[in-house]
């Protein structure tokens, strides 16, 4: 926005009250004189054209914020383009949340000296708390001597300062501000690049300098101190910002120099290995343009600046915008009018002509509105000139063009920064406190532009700018070091709290191999009834081999919906497999009636659905699924032992259903039904997989429950006669640990867990791995959390006593790759929890400990499986697959992963494959009716040759 934009230029030299009247008559260098009425005209024309380079369109500055973002996001990649900004990871990764407490030191390095603090803070923020300090004058030798001196002697003044404050021996933390550009390795961890503001000893650029200062620590022996953090005085300003309880996540200096650095969403900073919540990002951005990104809006008073410092072709946005040049720019804009007689006629002085002798300074207090133009007096007589009310005006117009532009270009990059953030996070609108510091922010003017232009160039960003006040750098400094103090502390607690969930590689094998004990008893006949594993035996003899052929029906029964199908197996060539399906209700007062009007129900609905594929009149093999604890006696006999999921039909438990369902259709006496096969879930499960892979020989279900099933060898199932072939066991491996071989690995939550559910002291591993409880054991944990004052800073929350309020769902929505903290944020506001981005990833912490546990556990049982079929046929090695089905095992992000790589590791000699299946329940026990009349008929044909 050019000067004229801002004020209209007048036709006539304007009287300023108080200021004295010159003569309208002007005098150049050749003595002539003109009229004052045409030299105003002469006069503005020339400073519109002087200035009209320093005046950029709406357009031009949008160009540049666009150009900036870009610049910033090669920064951040590990290709970094051509015009990139450095973007230097800080390894700040929080901003203060007013808890931080202690005492802590603090040591600032600064041009001309060195000042140690002792802050003390009370959990408030600044709000109660005391600042102790002491400065020192750093002898101009230091600055260009040997480095070892140089933190020798910080070191030194550092013990000085503790020992005039007469502090008992103790552990002191410091926080450095070292404000050079450092390439960060860690918070305490800056690797100096290059020296500036004047200093230049040796042997310390390369190196890190939190480490050589902790060095020149020890050789004192005087105080125990710790170098926790080494910052530059932008993150400090940042960290020494605030609102109230609105942190400040930007900042900006803009004096002899100028940077900015904001809180990034870590994800994007490609060159960090963990990529989870935010850090803070140093931009360095006084370098942007190095590379010619802002060629076409360079003046030539520019490059003149640029020709005369010391570092020419380096930091051209800086020398657009900082104190150290913006006088500089006045002085030449001054020199050029002068020498285009709009500016006292032409005349000029050494003054004038001399580097430096305007200051941003008084270019700043001349933009003003109030006062401006007696300072611009003031200048212009300080520069050896007697100003006209003109030549005041004029110099008034040049020093707002100067800092009209610095604002906007300001403006553009934080604008820049304000799209990056509300873009990363995913926000429609984003709501910032900027920490801003420097002596360009004295003017008033500088700091009206920015705010007003920075709102044009990014409409759904509000910047609320926060001055820094006396000593935020230092308090920046200590907040800086104290937040990396709790959250240490905070770390070490919850890595305390979390340790019993977590699976070591032998307690993983421990699990394996219980449960191999326990398949063995569960299979013998004299242990069978002490194993927590049951090892039913389904009567299931064999897999599918792709041969089976015709039309089956299928009953899945697993709840108050329930479905009937018809699977059609013909040839590959002729289209394999094809279903057709209806999804039937059962009212809740028939699930809780008598056994016999539920059974009638599934009659009726049978017979509906005949009649709507016309199949009335044909009697087709029927495979039942029944998702409900049974003891099988034959492949269509099922006992019920007890009804689950808010069934309480009475006159079944203890009852063959098969033998209910038939009773149902003889009453009813228009249809026959050929039951072939009861089943449960999870063999259906096996079954389906297996018809389109024949090497599936295990069946996993692992959802609001979980279970597995297996082809064993027949001689092993003591339970059932017979020696030759093999047979499907349904292990009913949730009940795994209810006789007590899991104690040891029930923690303290999921005790609680199992105290608070409706059949307390059974399925234990059940309750460990499958998604009707996980959610409850991550309750349980954050309830634990929040006690410890480790979660939502200790508030109370209600909504975290509901059991059920946090289902297994939320675990998958919290833990999947990508998605934005906000986002996991707003999955605990709708549970009416207020999280910090640090919140939200502890709880998706929780919920990963949580997740890879379950998927660990389940992992091992799995393996104790394959091995075990392994070690039944004697093989080196068994490829085997398993077919999965489950809410859980499907939906979950991480949990198939987690199991897999369980299994490999348990089972190295187990090549194990898995299958998802699709529509797995009543397709499967079509394949089981299937199966079942394919060996039938195999049996009932003769012999070759007979």
């Amino acid at each position: 926005m050019s000067s004229r934009q801002d004020e209209p230029v007048p036709q006539e030299p304007h009287k300023e009250a108080g200021s004295p009247v010159c003569s309208a008559q002007w005098v150049g260098d050749a003595g002539a004189t003109q009229h004052p009425q045409s030299q105003s005209h002469r006069v503005t024309e020339v400073v519109q054209r002087v200035l009209q380079p320093l005046s950029l369109s709406l357009q031009q500055l949008s160009s540049v914020q666009h150009r900036m973002l870009a610049a910033m996001e090669a920064g951040l990649s590990l290709r970094k383009g051509a015009h990139a900004v450095p973007m230097l990871p800080t390894y700040v990764r929080s901003t203060p949340d007013s808890t931080e407490r202690g005492s802590f030191l603090v040591l600032e390095l600064h041009e001309q000296d060195l000042r140690v603090l002792q802050a003390e803070l009370g959990g408030g923020g600044r709000q109660g708390a005391q600042l102790k300090g002491q400065v020192f004058a750093v002898p101009r030798d230091l600055t260009e001597g040997k480095g070892e001196k140089l933190f020798d002697f910080m070191a030194e003044r550092l013990c000085q300062f503790l020992d005039n404050l007469h502090i008992p021996a103790t552990s002191h933390q410091l926080g450095f501000c070292f404000p050079f550009t450092c390439h960060k390795a860690g918070l305490e961890k800056s690797v100096l690049q290059t020296w500036s503001k004047g200093y230049s000893c040796s042997d310390v650029e390369g190196r890190d300098v939190g480490q050589l200062l902790q060095a020149a620590i020890q050789k004192q022996a005087r105080h125990d101190i710790n170098v926790v953090v080494v910052v530059n005085d932008t993150v400090a300003t940042m960290m020494g910002c605030s609102l109230g309880e609105k942190p400040c996540e930007v900042s900006l200096i803009v004096g002899a120099g100028t940077n900015s650095c904001f809180m990034e969403e870590a994800r994007c900073v490609e060159s960090l290995d963990d990529n989870e919540g935010r850090m803070c990002v140093n931009t360095e951005w006084g370098a942007f343009g190095d590379t010619g990104a802002l060629a076409d809006i360079l003046t030539t008073y520019d490059e003149q600046v640029d020709a005369g410092s010391m570092h020419k072709g380096k930091h051209r946005f800086e020398k657009m915008i900082s104190s150290l040049h913006l006088g500089e720019i006045a002085r030449l804009l001054l020199v050029q009018l002068a020498q285009e007689k709009a500016l006292h006629a032409g005349g000029t002085t050494p003054q004038l002509l001399t580097q430096g002798k305007v200051t941003a300074l008084e270019v700043l207090s001349i933009s003003e509105d109030q006062g401006g133009l007696a300072a611009a007096r003031c200048l212009m007589q300080k520069l050896g000139l007697q100003p006209s009310d003109l030549d005041c005006f004029a110099v008034r117009q040049v020093c707002l063009a100067v800092v009209t532009r610095a604002a906007n270009l300001c403006a553009t990059s934080l604008a820049a920064i304000l799209t990056h953030m509300r873009k990363n996070r995913e926000l429609p609108q984003l709501d910032v406190c900027v920490g801003v510091d420097g002596d360009i922010f004295q003017g008033r003017k500088f700091c009206r532009t920015l705010e007003e232009m920075t709102k044009k160039l990014a409409p759904e960003c509000a910047a609320t700018l926060v001055s820094a006040k006396e000593d935020s750098c230092a308090w920046g400094v200590a907040m800086v070091t104290a937040v990396a103090v709790r959250l240490q502390s905070q770390r070490h607690e919850v890595d305390q709290l979390l340790k019993p969930l977590h699976l070591a590689p032998d307690a993983r094998q421990r699990v394996q191999a219980l449960l191999q004990r326990e398949m063995e008893r569960g299979l013998r006949h004299e242990t069978h009834a002490q194993a927590s594993t049951r090892m039913l035996p389904t009567y299931v003899r064999a897999t599918p081999d792709g041969s089976e052929r015709g039309d089956f029906l299928a009953l899945d029964l697993g709840g108050t919906n329930f479905r009937v199908l018809l699977v059609q197996l013909r040839s590959r060539e002729a289209g394999g497999i094809c279903m057709v399906s209806e999804i039937y209700s059962i009212p809740p007062e028939v699930a809780q009636g008598p056994g016999s009007q539920l059974f009638d129900h599934i009659v009726e609905c049978i017979m509906d659905f005949q009649t709507k594929q016309g199949l009335r009149g044909r009697t087709l093999p029927l495979g039942f699924t029944f998702s409900f604890p049974c003891q099988q006696k034959s492949l269509d006999q099922g006992i019920l032992l007890n009804w689950t999921k808010g069934f309480t039909a009475s006159g079944c438990e203890g009852k063959d259903v098969v033998e209910l369902l038939r009773e149902a259709v003889r009453r009813k006496n228009q249809f026959d039904l050929d039951v072939v096969a009861i089943v449960n879930d999870t063999v259906g499960t096996m079954m389906s997989c297996g018809y389109d892979d024949p090497n599936c020989e295990v069946g996993l279900i692992v959802g609001t429950g979980t279970n597995a099933c297996y082809m064993e060898e027949l001689r092993n199932v003591e339970v059932v006669p017979g020696a030759e072939g093999r047979m499907c066991i349904n292990m009913e491996w949730g009940a795994f640990g209810d006789n007590g071989c899991l104690d040891e690995f029930f923690t303290c939550f999921d005790a609680q867990v199992d105290r608070a559910s409706l059949n307390p002291g059974k399925q234990r591993f059940e309750k460990l791995i499958s998604g009707m409880y996980l959610g409850e054991i991550v309750r349980m944990v954050l309830v634990e959390l929040v006690e410890k004052r480790l979660l939502f800073q200790g508030r109370p929350c209600p909504a975290l006593q509901t059991p059920g309020i946090f289902p297994t769902k939320f675990l998958s929505t919290i833990e999947s790759d990508g998605l934005a903290l906000r986002q996991v944020s707003a999955v605990l506001r709708n549970l009416g929890l207020a999280a910090s981005v640090e919140d939200a990833l502890l709880v998706r912490k929780v919920c990963q400990v949580v997740s890879l546990r379950a998927g660990q556990l389940c992992g091992a049982a799995l393996a104790a499986v394959a091995e075990k079929i392994r070690d039944n046929r004697g093989l080196a090695q068994l490829a085997v697959t398993v077919g999965v089905d489950g809410t859980l095992y499907k939906l979950h992000p991480h949990f198939s992963q987690h199991v897999q790589q369980t299994v490999k590791e348990l089972a190295p000699r187990c090549t194990v494959t898995f299958l998802q299946s699709e529509d797995g329940s009543g397709k499967g026990a079509a394949l089981v009716a299937a199966v079942a009349c394919r060996v039938a008929q195999s049996r009932a044909a003769p012999a070759p040759g007979q």
